[in-house]
């Protein structure tokens, strides 16, 4: 009897990136090497949705659906490309209305998808049903997703082999049409035993034809006996990446798994040489790329507070350009308390962006004295029912912060009546901005706001971690032999950048920093006045007041985003605006006088 042959899909330029770059590469960077793969035999990949649509236009000021039609013309035509989508937030951290939902699966339809990987962070099928419903209409594929991983040690409630029978039964039930089924476990906690019974339950109830897949990281260790687990259960296809990208905080390595096979009844179908020759060629292409060192770490933390591969990197990368890395260990130390009081909804994105969000406002700013809007609208039934019921003083602390009562309204139904979501308001957005009004843009305009906007007006910066050394490279005038020159890259184009101290040429243009790091930033206020002051570090979005208005305590004078939160800085007294001294774009840091009031 022959071996079983296991269907093999490479999360490198997807998963893989999120988890160990924080999705920010640039796309033709990386085209050899996946060029390479389909060379090598690979013939199902995962490139896109997650965070690779939001981070090549927040970070790599690059057009996502440009860089999947990149891709699909790199690999040709029968290759199966597969992307990630929410549920009802599809490729956002927000929930979407049905009209975005569907605009969602008719362009990445366009755009050369062919399956689209569908979850909910919660598990509740309500999120399932109209997306997935839209991802078939538009002639994809459907891979509906169950969400997986381990309670902090001591809780319990949810996650475990029953109340994964019950979201299963509970799709089953709803009529949800879909081709195949996938567990998702996004933080690689599910211990392997765990993952054996669940597949295997899975398999009695669908039968020996269906086709189910199991996806987890190696963040806490144990992914490849996870992996292995699920064979025995039945599974047969699993997630799997190369070098640069896996291990760590990503898939496990597919030659790792091929040599964890041997001597099984399973064979992955590949030509091993070519991998490894592929791999070599990826290194390559990744080589000036600032490779996070906890992205290659196996970390037991983890499995106390289950944080996702790839929000742990994208979020260390964001601290990092906030100067706040030293707050991390207090910050993945305070998720376990976020996690067991918001009700176990599965530490997958946007949920696990919504614990990291609350446990870093939590250790910066004092227990629940800030509650995040994403974390509160969870609580308080915004995205659908979590698997158990919140704290209840949580949920009347959320519902004092944020201004809402609790709900049980289906998400699309209270999305579809929401003015500020849909094709409408971002029609408005481009038209408000002087944009042009296509489907694409729609769809940038609803899933990414402000930042989409900006991008689109070419005002996105690159926030690339990238910088190839070049000791060669031309001093600027001025410059002392002590200063650090570079070649950086930025969308292909090369620029010399010499450092002096806190002034930069890039070019021959000086750029000096001295009065404030930030985009264009201007000297800090030295007149009469109440400074009003950045309380975090992050990227100024909306500039509400300008010079000579008057305002009351508690308006609203800007916002600005950090840590993919949206903070509004309200001013804490009444009076005349006497000077800004921040715009659209700028990078502030706490501190930072932004607006002051006289």
């Amino acid at each position: 009897m022959g071996k079983k042959l296991i269907k093999v899909m490479d999360t490198s330029f997807r998963d893989g990136f999120q988890s160990v770059y924080g999705a920010r590469v640039f796309v033709e960077d990386f085209l050899p090497a996946l060029k390479s793969a389909v060379d090598a035999g690979i013939r199902h990949f995962e490139v896109a949705g997650g965070a690779r649509f939001q981070s090549p236009i927040f970070y790599c000021n690059e057009n996502a659906f440009e860089t999947m039609d990149k891709i699909r013309a790199a690999v040709g035509p029968d290759v199966n490309l597969q992307s990630l989508a929410r549920g009802v937030n599809v490729v956002g951290l927000d929930s979407q209305p049905r009209d975005m939902i569907n605009l969602h699966a008719k362009m990445f339809k366009k755009h050369g998808v062919t399956t689209v990987r569908n979850f909910d962070a919660l598990n509740d099928v309500n999120n399932l049903i109209y997306s997935g419903q839209c991802i078939k209409d538009n002639g994809l594929n459907h891979e509906v997703t169950i969400t997986m991983m381990e309670l902090p040690i001591g809780c319990e409630g949810a996650h475990d082999v029953a109340f994964y029978e019950k979201v299963l039964r509970n799709i089953l039930d709803s009529g949800l049409p879909f081709d195949s089924l996938a567990f998702k476990d996004a933080s690689g906690t599910s211990n392997p035993r765990k993952v054996y019974e669940t597949i295997k339950m899975a398999r009695e109830i669908l039968g020996s034809d269906a086709h189910i897949r199991f996806h987890s990281h190696e963040t806490a260790g144990t992914a490849l006996a996870a992996y292995l687990a699920a064979l025995d259960g039945g599974a047969d296809g699993i997630d799997l990446s190369m070098k640069p990208v896996s291990g760590g905080t990503a898939q496990p390595d597919i030659v790792s798994m091929w040599h964890a096979l041997k001597g099984t009844e399973y064979d992955l179908g590949i030509d091993i040489e070519k991998i490894l020759e592929t791999e070599e060629i990826f290194k390559d292409c990744m080589k000036d790329y600032f490779l996070p060192p906890e992205a290659l770490a196996v970390n037991p933390m983890i499995i106390q507070s289950p944080l996702p591969g790839g929000a742990l990197t994208a979020n260390t990368q964001m601290l990092r350009d906030n100067n706040l890395m030293d707050k991390y260990p207090e910050v993945v130390a305070a998720m376990k308390e976020v996690v067991e009081k918001g009700g176990f909804g599965t530490s997958v994105t946007p949920v696990s962006q919504f614990y990291f969000q609350q446990a870093f406002n939590n250790v910066m700013f004092g227990k629940w004295n800030k509650i995040a809007e994403g974390y509160g609208k969870m609580v308080l039934g915004y995205f659908g029912k979590t698997p158990c019921e919140p704290d209840a003083e949580i949920v009347k602390i959320a519902s004092e912060q944020l201004g809402l009562q609790p709900t049980t309204e289906t998400v699309v139904d209270l999305n579809d009546k929401d003015e500020t979501k849909g094709i409408a308001a971002a029609t408005k957005m481009l038209q408000d901005a002087g944009l042009e009004v296509n489907d694409e843009n729609i769809f940038i305009a609803g899933a990414c706001k402000e930042k989409g906007i900006l991008f689109l007006q070419g005002k996105a910066t690159v926030g690339v971690r990238k910088n190839e050394k070049q000791a060669e490279a031309p001093v600027a005038a001025g410059s002392s032999e002590g200063s650090n020159a570079y070649t950086v890259t930025v969308n292909g184009k090369k620029y010399a950048v010499a450092f002096e101290g806190e002034k930069a040429t890039v070019n021959g243009k000086l750029f000096d920093f001295s009065v404030k790091e930030g985009i264009e930033a201007k000297a800090a206020a030295t007149g009469e006045g109440t400074p009003i002051k950045a309380a975090l570090p992050g990227n100024v979005l909306k500039v509400l007041v300008e010079e000579g208005d008057t305002i009351a305590e508690g308006d609203v004078i800007a916002v600005v985003e950090a840590m993919k939160m949206e903070t509004e800085i309200k001013s804490p007294v009444s009076g005349t605006v006497n000077s800004v001294e921040i715009e659209v774009g700028n990078k502030v840091q706490a501190g930072q006088v932004l607006v002051t009031v006289g």
